[in-house]
């Protein structure tokens, strides 16, 4: 019986950190490849054997591929740069795109490779109007979403979907909605939304929604893809949508933090949004609020994960298990009082 290792991208990351410990705690394998100088590198659990590299960089990424005789792989791509700046990034589209293509290539060129599995993102699938749930799609298509980090996940999801029909890649797709929990080491955009507001920092809310996943869950439903994706399908890893006025409750209710008592109507902070970025560009700061995060937040967020729970097992747990573990763990590493 060959010995099967899981090669983990972005494995320094939120979601790839969580794999390499899933993987772990149920004794396979784990090579975690991490960018140079990752300051989350240290994070990356003890047991797994780390290659440091970039995505772009090909000689790099031949060292992560190179295993031992007899020994089998599965590669779970999840490293990206998220931004939530939408204008166009060549950074982005190299490393989103390009990347993804290179690991595609080293796939293929490695007869012990038996699958691939591409994290993507439900930013890659096409907005239905309100009232309809998304589903998942078999084509993707740039030209259809909005920002650059979801035109770059629709090409590379693409890319993938293109080397399982035309070059025999074995390869399933997964696609997550937003991020939450425990164990953000890096502390990403919707960490550092939730200490905010925990904080006190944030005085008004947008009366908006959004579709926010247990981290340990996405972790959990990649494995399953690992394990009984079936090849060339997307799966959608998502949660039900919550509103940010009833998400801004448990948080209040499980921190003991004041409750955020006002929401701005979706078409006023819009208006709001503009007005802060033309003002931005005169003084070269960042804008408090952004037209695009507004979109994100007023936009249909109403994902059905149907299929990954039928064929994957796939579950999710409540918003308030998941803030009342966040909290905890945001409090034993002191990132909050």
């Amino acid at each position: 019986m060959a010995e099967t290792m899981y090669l983990v991208t972005g494995a320094a990351g939120f979601l790839g950190g969580t794999i390499c410990r899933q993987l772990i705690a149920r004794g396979d394998k784990v090579r975690a490849f991490v960018l140079p100088n990752d300051k989350a590198m240290k994070f990356v659990p003890k047991e797994a054997e780390i290659v440091e590299g970039d995505l772009c960089d090909m000689e790099s990424l031949r060292r992560f591929f190179a295993v031992p005789e007899g020994t089998e792989t599965i590669v779970l791509h999840i490293a990206s740069i998220v931004t939530v700046n939408p204008d166009y990034n060549q950074k982005v589209m190299d490393v989103n795109v390009g990347g993804t293509k290179n690991i595609i290539n080293l796939c293929l060129e490695h007869k012990e490779c038996k699958k691939l599995v591409y994290c993507s993102s439900t930013g890659a699938i096409p907005e239905l109007p309100k009232g309809q749930k998304i589903k998942e799609v078999a084509e993707f298509d740039e030209n259809q979403v909005r920002g650059c980090y979801s035109q770059s996940k629709a090409l590379a999801t693409q890319a993938v979907l293109d080397a399982v029909h035309d070059r025999g890649l074995n390869a399933c797709v997964v696609h997550p909605s937003g991020i939450l929990g425990p164990e953000d080491f890096a502390v990403g955009e919707t960490t550092s939304v939730v200490i905010q507001i925990i904080n006190g920092e944030m005085p008004a809310g947008i009366a908006g929604s959004f579709n926010l996943c247990d981290v340990r869950d996405l972790a959990h439903g990649t494995i399953l893809a690992a394990d009984k994706g079936k090849k060339g399908s997307c799966y959608i890893l998502g949660n039900d949508e919550v509103s940010f006025q009833k998400f801004a409750k448990i948080l209040a209710k499980e921190s003991g933090c004041k409750p955020i008592r006002f929401f701005l109507p979706t078409g006023i902070a819009n208006a709001l949004a503009g007005l802060l970025e033309r003002q931005a560009k005169k003084s070269g700061k960042r804008p408090l609020m952004t037209t695009f995060s507004v979109y994100n937040l007023a936009r249909n967020n109403a994902f059905d994960s149907t299929r990954a729970r039928e064929e994957l097992g796939y579950t999710t747990r409540s918003y308030e298990e998941t803030v009342r573990d966040e909290i905890k763990w945001l409090k034993a590493t002191k990132k909050i009082a």
